[in-house]
């Protein structure tokens, strides 16, 4: 690694000494600078760019350039005639100001297209070619290396902070709902270019009307040879694994036209290569994302999804993947778009985790619990959607999307408290969500918006537990763990094994209907006034019993009253509300203040003979104001002030079993949750010098936050628990800054974290104040040549303290993560990467934790144009056994031990399209 940093820096500094810096000033025909001009210099040899930049916010530009050259010196922008002129360097830095007059023919746009980056209002335009250097093969190799993108560890684009809502391809919406499908599957080659799209937003008519600014979608631009044509790849392999052979089948073809596309994904493989999770398709295309802004109502939508694990080469020792997925889009006329998707994902797993617990309660004894999981999740998922512009005045979308799962899972439990334990779960939920929204301009000056959603969900969770019992020691001092427990909650104690069974059902219709109404003012403020309601309605019914024995479990939780082994509960919920925001452009500002009121009714009905009403008026103001510094930089303040409702899990007051060491029951007379929310951003994306900068800090202040009393019985780890407003407030503070600066051919990036968070739980009905601060600081450095291997050095550190009053001591973790990769594509055919993690874990100083991880590829093709191509592919080749993670919550500091996939080697054959 020394060599190769030395070879890096050997490198950069030979560069420097052989260039002179060519600047000047780039001004229109009345002397106003221009910002954001594109400068390139051509070298008239090799007929390549040789160096470009960008004008800043004075008109200033700067190039390096080769001494004794001649170049063709191009300055280009929107709207004016394109410069030209030959310039030859010397062996001094030259200094040249240059003006630019106006042109409606808009001459030069093929150049510029011909450069690295470019921008375009708020369009950032990366030529792929530019930052490709032969190893890419998926688009998120080539966005990993574009400047102010970043791909984080869990598969999101984000792009200056903010993540990527969608990724089109030529326009047309790629699978919407996960853009992990695109970047693991749309093949770097057919890139030209990718457009970055900022302020983005789906209806042309609400853009001069609204604030966009944290909603960014990006779209790929295909080559020419790739239109028309199927193209994409197939990819077929095998290996061995200390266990089990391997496999993997992946056929990803596309085929683009004007009029229609189709995209078809394919994947089987027992190699850890998880396309969609079950986390991933729990989410998958069952959202629409509203043309108006939020109006300050938030109602948990109840879920009774099964504990079903999410399962990554990192998590899990045993994976089995099966995918088939088909997006199409079809385009009849100019005024008619059809799309949509089908995917059916199966997932089976097998995963084993030992975890060390510390609980906070010092009357409760810690514990250790090996459990090994087999699960398996199979999910249909489909969506179709039409958007229908009549004329630039009309526009009708429609959206149905859905989700049907059969999922079922088994533990094999130890616990040192518990002994052993065998659970087994099930579940065939279903989600339909239906959007419907119709957008008319009626006047220059009055613009309609209205938005109706619709979600249906039904949840059908089915769990059982078997723990051991000993029926002879149950009134001994040393019995069994759950003993004590069972008593409690009124089990047979006589039966040599405790068999609970817990059946649940949960149902959710909820409708959402709004209008908006726009009425411009003038070109620098308009009105938006708003009305609409929200009608919700969610049953919840359960039951709770022993198998083996006629008798009902009569539970005396203390601290619980009145408990029940069924739950049959209604909750319905109505929000009327109606408001009005102003928009005004003022300078370098835009400022939005608004309110909506709101008329709230709850409705919750307990067995059919018990109701719980509530009703009251609210009303929530909201406040935001951007500074636009430059066209690059700007600084946005957001507040707001907003209701939390929750959902019918929380109110059904009868005994549910969430597992077998944990019962909850819920309370009937909750009330609403409120928060205050306060937000600052700060964005600076400056290609002049090659940097950027973006922070954004948040603080939230919640009344009546819904929190748990959690009861634990005397000298064990099981627990009962109730859902309670707390008395006092919660407040949550989070700050984060990233910094990145190319300097010739490195990158280097800083980035910050930091968060605090004060909550206040109960633990056996005494109350504790929960405080966490959590710091962060993460930083790579790294190189992008395109003729030559590149290197990237990461080191990540983590901190969390945490301190509970039930403590006497508080518990401080550190994590420590340096890592490198390599990258190189040498010869014109051969390709070598590689990545190496070392992490290592600490509490209160000492280290609790360590782990390498290490995988490397090798693939050989002819030449850049080859269809074949050959692959050598290790993975945990130091064949590391587990990995290790902290968890500080209100109730307990656990370790987890995570058992991974073993080494896997593999070959590979990749056929191109």
């Amino acid at each position: 690694m020394k060599r190769i940093l030395l070879i890096t820096i050997l490198m950069v500094s030979w560069v420097a000494t052989a260039q002179i810096k060519f600047t000047g000033v780039v001004k229109d025909s009345i002397g106003e600078p221009l910002e954001m001009a594109n400068v390139i210099a051509l070298d008239t040899v090799a007929k390549s760019i040789a160096s470009y930049g960008f004008t800043d916010a004075k008109g200033t530009f700067k190039l390096d350039l080769k001494k004794n050259t001649v170049y063709n010196i191009k300055i280009s922008y929107v709207g004016f005639k394109e410069i030209s002129e030959f310039v030859k360097t010397k062996t001094t830095d030259i200094s040249k100001n240059y003006t630019m007059f106006e042109d409606n023919m808009l001459d030069g746009i093929n150049i510029v297209a011909k450069m690295p980056v470019t921008v375009k209002g708020d369009t950032i335009i990366y030529n792929a070619d530019s930052f490709k250097n032969g190893s890419e093969r998926k688009l998120k190799d080539v966005l990993e290396k574009l400047p102010g993108v970043e791909v984080n560890d869990a598969g999101q684009i984000e792009v200056e902070g903010k993540a990527v809502e969608k990724i089109m391809v030529d326009g047309k919406e790629f699978f919407s709902g996960d853009t992990k499908l695109a970047t693991e599957n749309i093949p770097s080659n057919a890139v030209d270019k990718i457009q970055v799209l900022r302020n983005y937003g789906d209806v042309n008519q609400l853009k001069g009307v609204q604030n966009n600014q944290d909603r960014v979608a990006i779209n790929i631009k295909l080559k020419e040879g790739k239109k028309n044509f199927w193209f994409g790849d197939i990819t077929a392999g095998g290996g061995d694994s200390p266990d089990t052979g391997l496999y993997l089948f992946q056929p990803k073809l596309f085929y683009y036209t004007p009029k229609y596309t189709i995209n078809v994904i394919g994947d089987v493989n027992n190699m850890g290569e998880v396309v969609i999770s079950r986390r991933d398709a729990r989410s998958f295309g069952g959202t629409f994302q509203s043309q108006s802004p939020s109006n300050g109502t938030n109602i948990n939508i109840a879920d009774a999804g099964i504990g079903f694990l999410n399962a990554g080469a990192r998590n899990a020792n045993r994976i089995e993947t099966q995918l088939s997925a088909v997006n199409f889009s079809y385009s009849p006329n100019k005024k008619l778009d059809l799309s949509g998707f089908l995917i059916w994902s199966g997932n089976s797993n097998g995963q084993r985790n030992i975890n060390t617990i510390d609980y906070v309660d010092p009357a409760t004894p810690d514990d250790v619990v090996d459990n090994t999981t087999n699960q398996t999740s199979n999910t249909g998922l489909f969506r179709f959607s039409t958007i229908y512009k009549k004329d630039f005045n009309n526009q009708l979308n429609y959206n149905i999307a859905g989700r049907f799962s059969n999922e079922y899972r088994t533990d094999n439990v130890t616990s040192q408290v518990l002994s052993d334990i065998t659970e087994n779960e099930s579940a065939t939920p279903f989600t339909i969500n239906q959007d419907l929204s119709y957008f008319y301009t009626a006047s220059e000056t009055s613009i309609f918006a209205l938005e109706v959603k619709h979600l249906l969900q039904d949840e059908d969770p089915f769990y059982i537990a078997s723990l051991e019992n000993d029926p002879n020691n149950n009134d001994d001092a040393n019995n069994d763990g759950f003993d004590d427990a069972a008593e409690t909650l009124g089990l047979d104690r006589s039966l040599t094994y405790y068999d609970l069974e817990q059946d649940r059902r949960v149902k959710t219709n909820q409708l959402d209907a709004k209008l908006d109404y726009y009425y411009i003012l003038n070109q620098k403020s308009n009105l938006n006034f708003v009305a609409g309601t929200i009608l919700s309605n969610q049953s919840f019914n359960s039951e709770f019993f022993q198998l083996g024995t006629s008798n009902l479990p009569n539970p005396n939780i203390p601290g619980i009253n009145d408990e029940q082994i069924t739950n049959d509960t209604e909750y319905k919920f109505t929000d009327i509300y109606a408001g009005l925001r102003y928009r005004l452009k003022t300078g370098i500002f835009t400022i939005t203040p608004g309110f909506t009121l709101h008329s709230y009714n709850s409705n919750n009905t307990q067995y059919g003979t018990e109701f719980f009403k509530d009703s009251f008026f609210k009303v929530l103001p909201e406040f935001e104001t951007i500074a636009q510094f430059k066209r690059s930089e700007s600084l946005t303040f957001t507040y707001k002030q907003e209701v939390n409702f929750t959902d019918v899990n929380q109110i059904a007051r009868g005994i549910v079993a969430n597992n077998y060491n944990s019962f909850f029951a819920g309370n009937a007379e909750l009330l609403n949750a409120s928060f205050h929310n306060v937000s600052l951003f700060y964005r600076s994306f400056n290609l002049f010098n090659n940097s950027s900068v973006f922070a954004r800090v948040n603080y939230t202040k919640t009344m009546d936050q819904v929190n748990r009393n959690t009861i634990f019985e005397p000298g064990s780890v099981v627990s009962s628990s109730t859902s309670i407003n707390s008395p006092l407030d919660n407040e949550r503070f989070t700050a984060f800054a990233s910094l990145s600066k190319t300097i010739k051919k490195i990158t280097a990036r800083l980035g910050g974290n930091f968060s605090y968070n004060k909550s206040y739980q109960f633990i056996n009905s005494s109350e504790n104040t929960n405080e966490n601060i959590s710091r962060g600081i993460n930083t790579r450095i790294g190189t992008n040549f395109i003729k030559a291997p590149n290197v990237s050095l990461r080191y990540n550190i983590n901190f969390n303290d945490q301190s509970n009053s039930a403590r006497t001591q508080d518990v401080k973790t550190v994590t420590h993560t340096p890592s490198i990769n390599f990258d190189a594509y040498i010869w014109n055919s051969v390709t070598l990467t590689s990545d190496f993690s070392f992490t290592d874990q600490r509490r209160d100083g000492e280290s609790i934790n360590t782990f390498k991880i290490f995988n490397a590829k090798l693939a050989y093709r002819k030449d850049r144009d080859a269809k074949l191509e050959y692959e050598l592919i290790g993975s945990n080749l130091l064949a590391t056994g587990s990995q290790a993670s902290v968890n500080q919550s209100i109730v307990a500091f656990t370790t987890n031990e995570r058992f991974i996939l073993p080494r896997f080697i593999s070959l590979r054959v990749r056929y191109q399209l």
